[in-house]
C-alpha cells in the first residue's frame, strides 16, 4: 500500500509566512508606516518593529529552510515597502529588496509564492479613506499588485492575492481592511469583502491574460464545521457556515460568481455590495489555476446560541461551543486531521481544481533553556498525522494536490503579536520584550521535517 502512495518528484513543501510577522526594519531603506508598525505592545504581544529581522537574515533564514529540504517559500510582498503611501511613487529599495529574497530563494532551489496582501493596510491608506471600504484604495492596490506582478513574474510563478480572503466576509475584515471609522454594519462588512474580490477578480484575470507560465489561486482560512447534534437545525446551519465562507469565496474565484444563497441574503436584508454591471462581467472571466488554504482547527457549531435574525457569516461568533471528541492546544483549536482531509476531498470534489493547503501547524507555549533542545514531540505528531490524512485525501478520494505548507516554521510572532505562541521547527530567541539574540535553534521537529521533506513524505 506504501508503494501506491507516493507523492510526485513535483510535490511541494515548505514554509508559509506575512511580512510583518518576518521581515521587521519598518522604518529603513524607505519603508512607509502600515497599521501594523504603529501598533503599540501589550502585556501579551509584541510590537511590530523587529519581528524575526528576516529583512536582514533572510539568507540565513534561507540556509535553514534548504537544509530542511524545503522547496518552496510563501512570503508577502509589504504593500507599504514597496509603495510607502500606498498610491504614489514605488520606492525601488523596497522592490530591490523583494529581488534579493526571490532570487536567493531560486539559488537554492526554493520555489517562490508571493501573496500580495496579509493584513497590512498603508497607514495613509486607513487614514485618508477607511481602506478597502473606498474604490480609491482599490485602485491603488489593483496598481500596485500589477507592478508587483509585471516585476516578478519571470520568477516567481505562483501568486494569492489575499491572505484567509474569507476573513473579510467576517467581523475581522473591520481589523485587516484598514478599515478605522464606522458602524461596522453588514453592509460595510459586504462592501469591502466585494472590494477586496474585485481586486482578487482583476488580478488573476491580468494574470490570465498576460502571461503564460504564471499560475494564482484563491486562498481562504477553510472553515470545517461541525454540527453540535444531528438537530436539523445544527445541521442547517453548519452548512449554511460552509456556504458563506467557503463555497461563497472559492465560487467567485472560479469565475461562478457569488452564491444565490449569499445574494439572496443581501437582497432580502437591503444590504448593498457596491456591485457594478462591470464587476459582473469581469467576475464571469474570473479563473483559478489552483485553490489554497489554512487549515488549523476544526469548529462545532450550536444552532441553540444563534440570535434570531443573524448573518450566517457570523454564526462563528456566538454559535460556536467546545469540540467534545478531539484534543485541543491551549488555545482551544481542535486538534483534528480528519477535518483536513475533509477539506481538500470537499472542495476537490466540487470544484475538481488542484487543490494546495499553503498553512497549517499548531501553537504550542515553549521556552529554550539555552543549552537542551526543544522536545516538540506534540508538534511532530500533529504534523504526521495531517500529512497522513492529506495522503488519504489524495490515494484513497482521489484529490490533486500540489504541496503541503506550514506556517512559520522558523518561530515568528502569532497573528496577534505574540511571541510566545510558537508554530516553528525552529526556536527564535526572543520573548514579546526582550529581543535578545534572535538566535535560530532547531527543535526536535526540525530533524523529523527535515527526513520527512527529503524522503517526500513517502513513509507517512
Amino acid at each position: 500500500m506504501k508503494e501506491q502512495r507516493k507523492l510526485p518528484k513535483s510535490f511541494f513543501w515548505g514554509n508559509s509566512v506575512s511580512s510583518m510577522q518576518t521581515e521587521g526594519a519598518w522604518n529603513e531603506d524607505g519603508k512607509g508606516l502600515s497599521v501594523y508598525d504603529i501598533r503599540q505592545p501589550s502585556a501579551n504581544t509584541s510590537d511590530w518593529h523587529v519581528a524575526i529581522d528576516e529583512y536582514h537574515r533572510y539568507k540565513e533564514d534561507l540556509d535553514i529552510m534548504k537544509e530542511m529540504n524545503m522547496n518552496m517559500y510563501r512570503i508577502q510582498i509589504s504593500w507599504s515597502r514597496v509603495c510607502p503611501n500606498g498610491d504614489g511613487p514605488f520606492n525601488e529599495k523596497g522592490i530591490e529588496f523583494y529581488d534579493h529574497l526571490i532570487d536567493a530563494m531560486l539559488e537554492r532551489g526554493i520555489e517562490p509564492m508571493v501573496c500580495l496582501y496579509h493584513f497590512d493596510m498603508p497607514l495613509k491608506l486607513a487614514q485618508a479613506y477607511n481602506g478597502f471600504i473606498s474604490k480609491h484604495v482599490v485602485n491603488a492596490f489593483i496598481r500596485f499588485g500589477k507592478k508587483m506582478i509585471d516585476h516578478f513574474s519571470d520568477r516567481v510563478k505562483y501568486w494569492i492575492v489575499f491572505n484567509e480572503h474569507n476573513l473579510y466576509f467576517q467581523d475581522q475584515a473591520f481589523n485587516i481592511s484598514g478599515y478605522q471609522n464606522g458602524d461596522k454594519s453588514l453592509s460595510d462588512m459586504y462592501t469591502i469583502f466585494h472590494h477586496t474580490m474585485m481586486c482578487h477578480i482583476k488580478l488573476a484575470n491580468y494574470i490570465h491574460e498576460n502571461f503564460t507560465d504564471v499560475k494564482i489561486g484563491g486562498m481562504l482560512a477553510y472553515q470545517q464545521i461541525y454540527p453540535q447534534t444531528s438537530k436539523p437545525e445544527d445541521v442547517w446551519a453548519a452548512k449554511q457556515v460552509q456556504e458563506f465562507l467557503n463555497f461563497n469565496i472559492y465560487d467567485a474565484d472560479t469565475g461562478r460568481g457569488y452564491s444565490p444563497e449569499v445574494l439572496q441574503y443581501a437582497k432580502n436584508n437591503d444590504i448593498n455590495m457596491d456591485i457594478t454591471e462591470e464587476d459582473i462581467a469581469d467576475m464571469k472571466k474570473a479563473q483559478a489555476d489552483f485553490l489554497a488554504f489554512s487549515y488549523y482547527s476544526s469548529w462545532v457549531l450550536s444552532s441553540d446560541h444563534l440570535p434570531k435574525g443573524e448573518a450566517p457569516n457570523r454564526y462563528l461568533l456566538q454559535g460556536g461551543v467546545p469540540a467534545k471528541y478531539v484534543k485541543t492546544n491551549e488555545w482551544g483549536w481542535a486538534i483534528d486531521p480528519l477535518g483536513f482531509r475533509n477539506a481538500i476531498t470537499t472542495m476537490y470534489n466540487h470544484y475538481h481544481i488542484p487543490i494546495f493547503p499553503i498553512e497549517n501547524g499548531i501553537g504550542l507555549r515553549e521556552k529554550w533553556d539555552g543549552q537542551h533542545m526543544i522536545q516538540d514531540d506534540q508538534r511532530i505528531d500533529y504534523h504526521k498525522e495531517h500529512i497522513k490524512a492529506m495522503k488519504d485525501a489524495i490515494f484513497l478520494d482521489g484529490a490533486q494536490v500540489l504541496g503541503y505548507l506550514g506556517w512559520g516554521v522558523i518561530d515568528i510572532p502569532s497573528s496577534q503579536g505574540d511571541m510566545e505562541k510558537r508554530y516553528g521547527a525552529v526556536y527564535v530567541n526572543r520573548s514579546n520584550h526582550d529581543i535578545k539574540d534572535l538566535k535560530r535553534i532547531p527543535k526536535k521537529s526540525f530533524y523529523w521535517f527535515q527526513k520527512t521533506f527529503k524522503n517526500n513524505g513517502d513513509e507517512l
